[in-house]
């Protein structure tokens, strides 16, 4: 009789494979859109999205400006198209950022127990105590206008999220039958990670960075629409509104688009983080 490899590793099922649900890849999709647009549009459409034109402004959509333009003469899409790099890249890094630090400290904490655990804990609580908007804004303040500053708030804010959800996770996989069967078979720390708790745990990462993503994407636009974060003349979603909206009665169509980007870009990363069924 051949053993499965799932039976000699300790459990006697064998691991299902997982399909991504139809909202899922909806939004993996849009994702991947976004994404491709942000990279390759700019050098594409090859505008500035700084350049200025006071002869034409809040001009509608024209085969030199296929978006129109604003109330500077500056070309709309290369405007867009410049708002998603700088917000996909601050909502990346923020989640890498957030998430390496965040994970490992979590399984750490499941892992060692004792006071290890109780230290942690107490740390992510006393950085839940403080707001993270205000956290945000603190930094924002110290360095206005500056990117790094609310990179580094975002990041500071989300690594709670990845640190609870890991060290619990983590918790209930380390104590199944399992891996107490790996742990007798000998096998090493590494050995017990990848078998066991990254599988476990790493569907719900994803989710969870996910929603951080779109956490991330949109804190930039609301501190850039109340003057707080990115300033102009830098090309950002939240800063455009902010720029448009005295001339929304004149052209509506043109303060809509910022808007349009930021709610299909929050859609796309709550649907990417739905979740996956099994055959």
């Amino acid at each position: 009789m051949t053993n499965h490899p799932d039976m000699i590793m300790g459990t006697s099922q064998p691991v299902a494979r997982v399909r991504l649900s139809p909202s899922r890849m909806l939004g993996l999709g849009l994702m991947a859109l976004l994404a491709i647009a942000a990279i390759g549009g700019p050098a594409l459409i090859g505008g500035d999205p700084a350049k200025q034109s006071l002869l034409h402004t809040l001009e509608g959509p024209s085969p030199a400006h296929p978006l129109g333009t604003d109330n500077l003469g500056r070309d709309m899409a290369s405007r867009l198209l410049s708002g998603a790099q700088l917000s996909l890249s601050l909502a990346f890094l923020s989640v890498i950022t957030a998430g390496l630090p965040g994970t490992v400290l979590g399984v750490a904490a499941a892992w060692f127990g004792g006071w290890p655990d109780r230290v942690l804990g107490a740390f992510a609580d006393a950085v839940l105590a403080l707001p993270g908007l205000l956290l945000v804004l603190m930094l924002a303040a110290i360095s206005p206008g500056s990117w790094w500053a609310l990179y580094a708030g975002i990041s500071l804010t989300l690594w709670v999220e990845y640190f609870r959800y890991t060290r619990q996770r983590a918790r209930i996989v380390l104590a199944e039958p399992a891996v107490e069967a790996s742990r007798l078979l000998g096998l090493g720390p590494w050995l017990l990670i990848r078998r066991h708790l990254i599988p476990e745990i790493g569907p719900g990462l994803l989710t969870v960075a996910a929603f951080g993503a779109a956490t991330a994407v949109t804190a930039v636009a609301a501190l850039g629409f109340v003057s707080v974060g990115i300033r102009p003349p830098t090309a950002e979603w939240g800063v455009m509104m902010t720029e448009l909206l005295p001339y929304w009665r004149e052209a509506p169509f043109l303060i809509l688009q910022p808007v349009a980007c930021l709610v299909l870009t929050v859609l796309a990363l709550h649907l990417s983080a739905g979740g996956a069924r099994r055959p």
